[in-house]
């Protein structure tokens, strides 16, 4: 077990201070966002180029969230602006799904490029060079109507013109650049799930100096369906690794680890009875929760006292694994973890093997305890979420500890006297803020 310092979690908690992205478009609000003094004037350039019938479109997911995107990507050192349209007076047999190149000569912005893209709506758009070729690329993700079926397609502008076809078009399940053998190169990484007559893939692809796809495949572990969570962290000694969660049956969720070494794209778990140990209840993703870079895999357990109880009335404790130097899976923590108020419970060390939990219904709070072959003993700690000010004041006045607070949420411990008892098993306040994790 890894001892947890105070200096951990206070960056653990700056980390997770992170702000979410959301999928829903944009443009399906009722009223479009104010555009910006910028934005305003390379809209009245597009407008002037190809009229008014048209309506902006936002990409779902990544880093550019807005129709607008403004960056060098011909690299001649000053910006172009990209922009993504829908036009409402196309043909017939014409895709109504535009991208749109415009440049600022004499201080004035003016349409010098417009083509149909993929699909009808735009997912993730990326902009990255890739391995050792300097040429700058231009990542587009797009979907059809009901984004079940996806499209990349990477693009290169140069001389005032976009390469058609693009250099690269193939579906996709997830898509990302990464720098994933840490060679400070940028790979662009590839999943794939699987289908009737194909299995699902992880491929990574570099450019070399000639501008020709150097691509590595991998087939993942199972047939999987669908990708629930993509994650990186340190795996091994120094490798990264792609933490792939995926689903894998109703309401079960299993992981695959990759990583690339020596050139090549390796998995962590070389059978599929090694990667079966990871499956557990959906929700449950991969998650750092000592903060030292490596993620931890989560699973379900049943809580001690509760083995013999009928399965809706089970309690579970949430035992979090690593992948150490052998790329083996090692146990590293037991936690309760609270997947509806989101917060974890790692427990100390002292407590292996000899505490447990349960339920007060009446107060609504999650109790920690000793117990032994009769059953529960004395409390250690209690957990609490308040969902409005007065009930937080109330129980701060009765003794309890703040320790998160998210909106009008604030989650609330309430420790009983250490000496109590004479197992060595009390807690004081900073091992329980060692102990709590909220994520989001």
């Amino acid at each position: 077990m890894k001892k947890i310092s105070l200096l951990s979690v206070a960056a653990l908690t700056a980390s997770m201070l992170s702000s979410c992205t959301f999928g829903a478009s944009i443009d399906t609000l009722m009223a479009p966002p104010k555009l910006s003094v910028e934005q305003e004037q390379i809209y009245s350039a597009l407008t002037t180029a190809h009229g008014t019938a048209i309506s902006l479109k936002y990409p779902k997911t990544g880093k550019y969230l807005s129709a607008f995107i403004v960056e060098d990507i011909d690299g001649d050192g000053g910006n172009e602006a990209l922009v993504f349209y829908e036009r409402k007076d196309h043909a017939a047999d014409e895709n109504p799904l535009r991208i749109n190149i415009l440049d600022k000569k004499d201080y004035k912005w003016s349409s010098v490029w417009d083509d149909a893209a993929d699909g009808s709506e735009i997912e993730k758009v990326m902009i990255s060079k890739l391995g050792s070729n300097d040429r700058i690329n231009l990542i587009i993700g797009t979907s059809m109507i009901n984004r079940s079926e996806k499209n990349v397609s990477i693009y290169n502008y140069a001389d005032g013109r976009l390469t058609k076809p693009p250099t690269f078009s193939a579906s996709y399940s997830f898509i990302d650049v990464k720098d994933l053998d840490m060679d400070n190169e940028y790979e662009f990484l590839r999943l794939t799930k699987a289908s009737s007559d194909a299995p699902a893939l992880a491929e990574v692809y570099k450019l070399d100096k000639n501008g020709k796809y150097l691509k590595k495949k991998l087939e993942l572990s199972e047939k999987f369906s669908e990708f629930d969570n993509i994650s990186y962290g340190k795996v091994g000694d120094s490798e990264m690794g792609i933490y792939i969660d995926a689903l894998s049956g109703t309401g079960y969720v299993q992981t695959d680890v990759l990583y690339m070494k020596d050139g090549a794209l390796k998995k962590v778990f070389e059978t599929s009875e090694e990667s079966e140990e990871t499956i557990r209840p959906a929700g449950f993703s991969c998650f750092d929760v000592d903060g030292d870079g490596t993620l931890e895999i989560p699973g379900q357990v049943i809580a001690p006292c509760y083995e013999t109880s009928a399965e809706g009335e089970q309690l579970k404790l949430t035992e979090w694994k690593h992948i150490n130097s052998n790329y083996m899976l090692e146990k590293q923590y037991t936690s309760y973890y609270s997947l509806n108020d989101g917060y974890i419970f790692i427990f100390p060390e002292k407590w292996e093997n000899k505490v447990t939990v349960k339920r007060d219904v009446v107060n609504d709070e999650m109790v920690f305890c000793t117990y032994n072959e009769n059953g529960t003993g004395r409390e250690l700690l209690r957990i609490f979420c308040a969902e409005d000010q007065p009930s937080r004041e109330d129980r701060i006045s009765g003794g309890y500890m703040l320790m998160h607070s998210k909106g009008e949420l604030s989650y609330l411990a309430y420790i009983p006297s250490p000496d109590t008892g004479n197992d060595g098993l009390g807690i004081t306040p900073a091992e329980a803020a060692i102990g709590f994790r909220f994520r989001d």
